[in-house]
């Protein structure tokens, strides 16, 4: 166990001040979350479809960047596909939105074209598009949801075949099994593609692609999938840790550092995800395992912080946390662990309260923030909702009051809102990401909704009947 000086001051908060939230307080909360939602997702219809996403301060609608093809920040995501559409299709049925609902899937059916010449990146097109096609079909088939669509003729699942078939060649074409990190999805892989990925591209896709498979009855997307995560698990070091990045054709480890945070962080959760979705032991003792060793070996003193360390040696690599891993408190939730949740949701929790946001990378050694960007995350929201459905500690609505604040008084624009370009003086930037629809705002929303949830929601916007 690693001992590390933290400059924290706020590790004493604790959740016995709040005694509780009257139903009718948490109903003005959800109705508001809702109102956020259909501020975001109507100005996108207005001004930005079928763009990708529209900008939240001109209203202008946003494509991708053929003039800097180099801009990955935008690229990787933006594949002229309707992004934000599609990855909003189940916060529409979670809002219980049935006729907002049928006329986004009948948008999709009518526009979403994946013959594109575009190069996009495996892991975001698969979590985005691949898992916002398949949890509306799932939705627009199913009757007990109550979204089934009588005229619906399985279309969202053909788009999705379509779509998996052209991020087959990212496997493919790699030596190992290791798909590439990025495809162009009508030519396949570019020439020259690097050949540098990271651990929680290669581990995040056994819940798209094992879905496509079981839907279609074409195995080949859940092989090409379960075979990269095997290889990767066969890198693992003698101490059961693993590295963050990789060169994909040699099968070897190009950076050792591991931790929790970019790069690493849902490779666990997928794992853990996976087992429960497809009830595979195989699955759940991978988990654990990996778990495990996060756990005993790169956690500090107290308990509360899972710090980056050199895999090999255990040796601190660096003193700083990032955005990403506030997934951490939701994982544990569902992994049985309820008092390291508790516990490390507290860090998280602090770090937005001392900026009213959650910067990109805070540094636990001087209490200062290297990178002051924040683009609308939804880890610390799926975190806190998980938590308070484990808990039902009224704590963690207020938590979530709290930072439904913050978004409305720091980044509430005329269409949409912007993401925090800097945490200290919250200067907003014209971009709002599509995940700030289909995971920020829906967490937000069933974290105050009075009825009972039967959904489990990966890091995306995939939303499974349970």
């Amino acid at each position: 166990m690693i001992v590390i000086k933290i400059y924290i001051l706020f590790l004493s908060t604790w959740t016995n001040l709040v005694l509780s939230m009257s139903e009718e307080r948490r109903l003005l909360l959800r109705d508001e979350a809702k109102e956020m939602f259909y501020h975001s997702y109507n100005s996108y219809l207005k001004y930005g479809y079928p763009a990708d996403e529209v900008s939240p301060r001109t209203c202008k609608p946003l494509k991708r960047l053929k003039e800097n093809l180099a801009n990955v920040g935008v690229n990787d995501v933006r594949g002229n596909y309707a992004l934000t559409l599609v990855d909003s299709l189940d916060t529409l049925a979670v809002m219980g939105d049935r006729d907002g609902f049928e006329k986004a899937v009948k948008l999709v059916i009518k526009d979403v074209n994946f013959n594109v010449n575009n190069k996009v990146q495996v892991f975001e097109v698969t979590i985005r598009m691949l898992g916002g096609l398949l949890s509306a079909h799932l939705l627009a088939t199913d009757p007990k949801l109550g979204f089934q669509l009588p005229w619906y003729k399985g279309e969202l699942l053909h788009l999705a075949q379509d779509l998996g078939d052209r991020l087959i060649p990212a496997f493919e074409q790699s030596p190992t099994g290791i798909p590439f990190a990025r495809v162009n999805l009508k030519s396949g892989v570019p020439k020259m593609e690097t050949s540098e990925t990271c651990l929680a591209g290669v581990g995040t896709l056994m819940l798209e692609f094992g879905t496509l498979s079981r839907l279609t009855n074409k195995p080949i997307y859940e092989e090409l999938a379960k075979k990269a995560l095997m290889k990767v698990w066969s890198m693992q070091f003698n101490n059961g840790l693993f590295g963050c990045t990789i060169d994909l054709k040699k099968g070897t480890w190009i950076d050792s550092m591991t931790g929790i945070g970019a790069g690493l962080d849902s490779f666990f959760e997928y794992l853990l995800k996976t087992a429960i979705l497809f009830d595979d032991n195989q699955y759940m003792d991978m988990f654990y395992q990996s778990y495990s060793a996060l756990y005993n070996q790169i956690r500090d003193k107290s308990g509360h912080l899972y710090l980056n360390v050199e895999s090999k040696r255990v040796t601190l690599h660096n003193s700083w946390i990032d955005s990403l891993s506030a997934f951490l408190p939701g994982m544990q939730v569902l992994a049985g662990d309820l008092d390291g949740a508790i516990k490390t949701h507290l860090i998280y929790y602090n770090i937005w309260q001392k900026y009213g946001a959650m910067p990109e990378r805070y540094d636990l050694s001087n209490g200062h923030a290297p990178i002051l960007y924040y683009p609308l995350r939804p880890e610390l929201f799926e975190s806190n909702y998980y938590l308070y459905q484990a808990t039902r500690d009224p704590f963690y609505l207020e938590v979530g009051e709290m930072m439904l604040a913050d978004l409305q008084n720091n980044t509430r624009l005329p269409c949409g809102y912007g993401s925090v370009k800097n945490v200290l003086d919250m200067t907003v930037d014209d971009r709002m990401e599509s995940f700030f629809l289909s995971e920020t705002l829906k967490y937000l929303y069933l974290l105050f909704d009075t009825g009972i949830s039967d959904y489990c929601n990966s890091n995306s916007k995939f939303t499974y009947s349970l």
